[in-house]
């Protein structure tokens, strides 16, 4: 098999496991004696914890060691993480799910991102991190329906057996050994890459970080909210997960559009658009509890959270210094795991005292201002 198509495979099924765990583990804590809303926070913010501390020495591992060993040790995280609650129902495991699965995620994350980048000619980049996107969106679909139902059939101790057992070929074809290395860049001699915060001088770098930062808290609030919104108004998981699937359905839909749009519209007026459309869907979410306007406001949302990535991907890995593109993947990573780690926790907080209206139209506002800023650009 070739490279592409096998990475694609091996992280639609972790993503369905590591996406999965984080929809259940919601759920779950929220059936716990004194659970709520902040519990719910603090377990999305666990996910993130380490990552946000951990993913530029990632980065750097993987420019030097290569990809297979980050993406095994990665997926034997994620399957150990998802059968923990299986074994041990419990509060207290959810958050060590919570930190092994996001840990072992990340590296399964930007080992692939970077093995992408490293074997695509620059010309064919944008094409296939869309079709790594795609991969994104195929299990961003496939996780939450499969886990709601799941839980709805069979509990929840079920549900996390049957998303442990979604790493079981990753975990074999890595053993085997079937995904090629990347090629390993070579560092400015024998010097050890400088300080991280160099990668910022490059002015193009800046402004991707500041788009990529207003992007991450809108998944980041997708994420937390849409399952606490849909509880609260009495939606089963079930219909929770029609609901974000029809979020991930969007998402497959603009990134098999990728590659056509991406040679017509320049990335920063796609950024622009996409912001807008997202804006627009934060605000009007509060005012619908049915789940099919929900579907449908999902829907726009996922449209303009799912395009920008392929491009800003490409951009990233062309801008990054020869022998640290995974290193600029792993600073992105930190940046995404550092606003999952604090914005749960400020959005559990302020979701407990104001309801989570008002972080819908505060996230409206945001998104709203990034499209004027890009634009500008």
């Amino acid at each position: 098999m070739r490279p592409l198509p096998l990475i694609v495979i091996l992280l639609v099924l972790n993503h369905v496991a590591f996406a999965g765990s984080r929809m259940a583990v919601a759920l779950f804590a929220l059936q716990q004696p004194g659970a709520g809303a902040l519990t719910v926070g603090l377990l999305m913010a666990v996910y993130a914890l380490l990552p946000a501390l951990l993913s530029v020495s990632a980065g750097r591992w993987i420019d030097r060691e290569g990809i297979n060993r980050p993406m095994l040790l990665g997926t034997a995280g994620v399957g150990l993480g998802t059968l923990a609650p299986f074994v041990l129902p419990g509060l207290p495991t959810l958050f060590f799910t919570a930190v092994l699965v996001g840990l072992s995620f990340m590296l399964i994350n930007v080992a692939a991102y970077h093995a992408v980048g490293e074997m695509s000619a620059p010309e064919e980049r944008t094409v296939n991190f869309s079709y790594v996107a795609l991969g994104f969106s195929t299990s961003t679909f496939i996780a939450p329906l499969l886990t709601g139902v799941s839980i709805d059939a069979l509990g929840y101790r079920a549900a996390f057996l049957i998303l442990a057992l979604f790493t079981v070929l990753p975990l074999l074809a890595l053993w085997a050994r079937l995904l090629p290395e990347a090629q390993r860049q070579e560092q400015r001699g024998s010097e050890a890459p400088g300080p991280v915060l160099e990668l910022l001088r490059d002015p193009e770098l800046r402004r991707l970080f500041i788009a990529m930062a207003i992007l991450t808290v809108g998944w980041d609030i997708y994420n937390f909210a849409v399952p606490v919104y849909g509880a609260q108004n009495g939606l089963t998981p079930s219909q929770i997960g029609i609901v974000m699937g029809s979020f991930a359905a969007a998402t497959f839909t603009v990134r098999l559009a990728m590659p056509f749009i991406a040679h017509r519209t320049r990335p920063w007026p796609l950024l622009a658009v996409s912001l807008l459309l997202a804006g627009l869907a934060y605000a009007a979410l509060p005012f619908t509890h049915s789940v099919g306007l929900l579907m449908l406001i999902t829907f726009v949302l996922g449209l303009g959270l799912g395009a920008p990535q392929p491009t800003v991907l490409t951009l990233l890995h062309q801008s990054a210094p020869a022998g640290r593109a995974a290193e600029a993947l792993g600073l992105r990573t930190t940046m995404i795991n550092g606003s999952q780690t604090v914005m749960p926790l400020v959005f559990g907080a302020l979701g407990a005292a104001l309801g989570v209206a008002p972080l819908f139209w505060a996230m409206a506002a945001a998104m709203l201002a990034g499209s004027v800023f890009a634009k500008r650009r």
